[in-house]
């Protein structure tokens, strides 16, 4: 049984050199002490087009979504904890995450909600992903689980597997 807890930036480092974690692309510049920030890639703001390049102007009252421009795969030992960045919560961006189960693979889905007019920028970082390790791997990882969104590229705002109840 391992030690569970938070994982500090040189754990990160060493189980993506290991190939034990996965973040793609990777860049060690967006390591935070006891996390790494993630990326937008894509934002959408129904009914409006999803936008892949520049900017996206969100009146107040907005629901949105972004996709990373990171895929994460997790082994089935560790978990993640999303959070905003503080610097969008200054702006009036609201927003609560999920975990990021352990066995996960794919792009990440974040929904979030402006209070005030803001300005999202694709590539801007968005979101810190905090990562611990269980004390013992799970014995059903996310993808045997269920895997409603195992793989997803872009905004996935629709479960992709077929049991889609209470997800």
């Amino acid at each position: 049984m391992q030690e569970a807890g938070a994982l500090s930036d040189g754990e990160i480092v060493e189980l993506i050199k290991a190939g034990t974690l996965g973040i793609e692309p990777f860049d060690e510049a967006r390591l935070t002490p006891n996390g790494y920030d993630l990326e937008i890639r894509e934002i959408v703001s129904p009914p409006a087009p999803p936008v892949s390049h520049g900017v996206s102007r969100l009146p107040a009252g907005t629901r949105f979504a972004v996709s990373t421009r990171e895929y994460v795969r997790l082994p089935d030992s560790l978990m993640g904890n999303l959070w905003l960045r503080t610097s969008w919560a200054r702006q009036g961006v609201l927003a609560s995450f999920g975990v990021i189960d352990a066995g996960f693979e794919g792009e990440l889905t974040l929904g979030a909600y402006a209070s005030a007019e803001v300005e999202v920028e694709v590539g801007k970082t968005f979101a810190q992903m905090v990562f611990f390790r269980l004390g013992r791997p799970a014995i059903m990882p996310y993808a045997k689980r269920s895997g409603n969104y195992q793989g997803q590229r872009g905004v996935t705002l629709e479960p992709r597997g077929s049991d889609s109840s209470n997800r």
